[in-house]
């Protein structure tokens, strides 16, 4: 049976799309990698650069905050930029920017200084999550096919390495400024490799700073919803497993591993999957996999059983942030960078306080309390499935 004509002149149309776009869709991959990178560099070196502040454990988590506040400024005005400029500078600027910024944390000697670098490193991270996830969109959008999962699993390898480069620096007595430089170089790297192929795309003049409306409102809420989730593993996974017996503490943080791992392997092959069967489905098997995820988790009392739950949650949540983001991205109420910016500040906010709301929880109840109305939240993913294919 021979191919219809327009079906073979618009798949010869997509090919030939995809060759355009083949520097891009690999510049949008290194830029996630770099971001990934730089910011897990931080977590190991955090105690070294506490203490060179001379900071109590209170003060660190007050100086942490202006890491957060920076990136939660910086995301909308990148969105409103990103939709004026196009992503290509503000990826640049944020970019080199938390590079540049990376060595000075390791460097500065007082809580004032750290905590203004800290807010600048975290304006910086904020600015290129938003620019990257935008011009993510842009190219899904020119190949009109998935991408954003293979995009964001660029993330996670670079936060794999990253932490691990430095963690086996610092155990081979290298100093604080020795470990920040090197990372900061190997991000530098990825950067300069990908900055000549970012697409020079700029959109019309939008209102600036817009209050996120109709579609937006729902994505920015599953976004956070997804976000807190995430968070609440990485902050409260060991301590649920050292609460329900399952493992000595020092071996809880296996829990994380396995939901890191799983989520690794299932957005490298997430883009595939949702070609395959839609973005539908992925919303509601994968929201329904994290769900039953959590409650294996909270139920058994067989602990390798009980395990096995923070890999179904890996395996359900990867794909279902990529999928919103893409939402974010296709969506007309809103210009992309500005959609794409209420999503990214309303999970970074997921992240910055669902820990604290989870504590607050289970202090009032329990733990595992807190993870039940986390499996109740996720609800919302697969219920309002049909209006998020639909934006």
């Amino acid at each position: 049976m021979t191919e219809p004509q327009g079906s073979s002149e618009r798949n010869r149309a997509l090919a030939q799309d995809h060759v355009a776009t083949a520097p891009a869709r690999r510049a949008t991959r290194l830029a996630f990698f770099a971001a990934g990178f730089a910011m897990a560099c931080c977590a190991p070196l955090f105690p070294f650069i506490k203490k060179n502040v001379s900071a109590d454990d209170a003060q660190f988590g007050v100086l942490l905050l202006c890491l957060g506040l920076g990136s939660v400024l910086a995301m909308p005005i990148t969105g409103m930029l990103a939709a004026r400029r196009g992503a290509r500078p503000l990826i640049l600027l944020g970019g080199f920017g938390m590079i540049a910024l990376l060595p000075i944390l390791a460097a500065v000697q007082s809580a004032t200084e750290l905590g203004a670098a800290l807010f600048v490193f975290g304006a910086a991270l904020g600015t290129i999550d938003v620019a990257m996830n935008v011009h993510g969109a842009e190219v899904e959008g020119i190949e009109q096919r998935p991408l954003m999962s293979n995009f964001h699993a660029h993330w996670s390898i670079g936060g794999f390495f990253g932490a691990g480069m430095m963690t086996v620096l610092l155990s081979l007595e290298g100093s604080v400024a020795f470990c920040a430089g090197m990372g900061a170089a190997t991000a530098l790297v990825a950067m300069l490799i990908a900055r000549p192929d970012f697409l020079s795309v700029a959109g019309k003049k939008p209102e600036p700073l817009a209050r996120p409306r109709g579609i937006v409102v729902l994505l920015a809420g599953l976004t956070g919803i997804m976000f807190l989730v995430e968070g609440a593993v990485l902050d409260w996974g060991a301590l649920l497993i050292i609460d329900r017996q399952l493992a000595a503490a020092e071996n809880a943080g296996i829990g994380y591993i396995l939901f890191s791992i799983a989520m690794l392997m299932a957005r490298l092959s997430g883009d595939w999957l949702v070609a395959r069967i839609g973005q539908l489905a992925i919303l509601v098997l994968g929201g329904a996999m994290t769900i039953i995820g959590i409650v294996v988790t909270l139920v058994p009392t067989e602990p390798t059983l009980a395990l096995f739950g923070f890999l179904l949650i890996g395996l359900g949540a990867a794909n279902l942030v990529p999928v919103l983001f893409s939402a974010a991205g296709r969506q007309t109420v809103m210009p992309p960078g500005i959609a794409i910016a209420a999503v990214t500040t309303t999970g970074y906010a997921g992240i910055l306080l669902g820990p604290a709301l989870v504590g607050f929880v289970a202090d009032a109840t329990s733990l595992g309390t807190a993870f039940w109305l986390l499996a109740m939240l996720i609800t919302a993913l697969p219920l309002t499935a049909w209006w998020v294919v639909r934006a």
